[in-house]
């Protein structure tokens, strides 16, 4: 595997007697989105700033595009996008004003700045927009407009935290539409913090759980729905056209199925819990016995579902978490 653009060894932050984030290790690669997913306080925006160089480790480094972000802090943020969750312009000036003044703050050539400026805000979808003062602009507008300031200089990595707050879902969806399309388009690597889980799911490529300062578990949805529901991972609803007996022949032979751990029957419909994907086999079964068919359910786990499984086996107490699922 490549080496990581982002890569986080032993991080820690404290202050005082609190560990804001505790001994943290982490790699993303190039071109992923990676979802670092978290109640409020959990040491998300702690972490964001001593990747940026903003604020010093107690202990571990971070490295980002190459460079140690404590000793270094102004070659990652020459390479760095970084929207924070509440982006500020000024006012008086049109989005466009805006954004060539944050141009020539890093440094674009004057010659080039307009046609730079006017083409992200193509992308971002501002252009009819471009001549409007942003103190007209809404909350969505305003976080298109932020991207824009973080494209402009044409980073490598961008770092958004909490991008869909206050938005609302139309203006969610097309955001982080946004986000994925830019990503695969352009090869961006993206870190997004956010303790919307339903927004992480649609977007990320992976993700980390993160509570009280610590990465509990990372890895793709895939991966982390197998370790943590094990045996469980599989649940299908197969709907008969007629009610099922309570002696039914058939009880005894699906429980000898090796994938099968459980098995529900509640009047015309049948829940089985497998170790593996064989709801084909099942239907493929009954209809073969002589059984008409008429609905079929899997259940898929998302991330609510990993993120309540997750706390429960490691007997973790957090009552923020459950305001974060939408």
């Amino acid at each position: 595997m490549k080496d990581p653009i982002i890569q986080l060894k032993g991080l820690s932050k404290n202050y005082g007697s609190v560990k804001a984030v505790d001994d943290l290790n982490l790699d993303v690669y190039k071109g992923e989105i990676f979802g670092l997913l978290g109640p409020n306080g959990a040491g998300k925006t702690t972490t964001i700033l001593m990747m940026l160089g903003l604020t010093d480790p107690s202990s571990g480094t971070a490295h980002v595009c190459g460079h140690n972000a404590t000793n270094s802090p102004i070659a990652v943020k020459k390479k760095v996008g970084y929207m924070p969750d509440s982006v500020g312009f000024y006012d008086n000036m049109t989005a466009l004003e805006n954004l060539m003044y944050i141009g020539r703050l890093n440094g674009l050539p004057e010659n080039e700045l307009e046609a730079r400026a006017l083409n992200i805000l193509e992308i971002v979808g501002l252009t009819a927009d471009s001549h409007k003062k942003t103190s007209a602009y809404s909350r969505g507008m305003k976080q298109r407009l932020g991207l824009a300031d973080v494209l402009i200089k044409n980073p490598d990595v961008i770092i958004l935290d909490e991008p869909t707050l206050g938005i609302d879902p139309t203006g969610v969806r097309d955001f982080l539409a946004l986000i994925k399309q830019l990503s695969r388009q352009q090869g961006l690597t993206v870190l997004l913090s956010s303790h919307h889980l339903h927004h992480v799911q649609q977007v990320c490529d992976r993700v980390g759980i993160f509570v009280n300062g610590k990465l509990l578990a990372q890895g793709d949805i895939s991966t982390l729905s197998g370790k943590l529901f094990g045996t469980d991972g599989h649940v299908t609803a197969i709907t008969l056209d007629q009610a099922i007996p309570q002696a039914w022949p058939l009880e005894p032979e699906l429980k000898q199925w090796e994938a099968i751990t459980q098995l529900t029957i509640n009047q015309n419909e049948l829940e089985f819990t497998c170790s593996s994907n064989i709801t084909a086999a099942l239907v493929r079964f009954l209809v073969e016995k002589g059984y008409d068919v008429i609905g079929v359910h899997q259940k898929n786990y998302g991330l609510d579902d990993i993120y309540q499984k997750y706390f429960e086996s490691n007997s973790i107490e957090n009552t923020s978490y459950e305001k974060s699922i939408e």
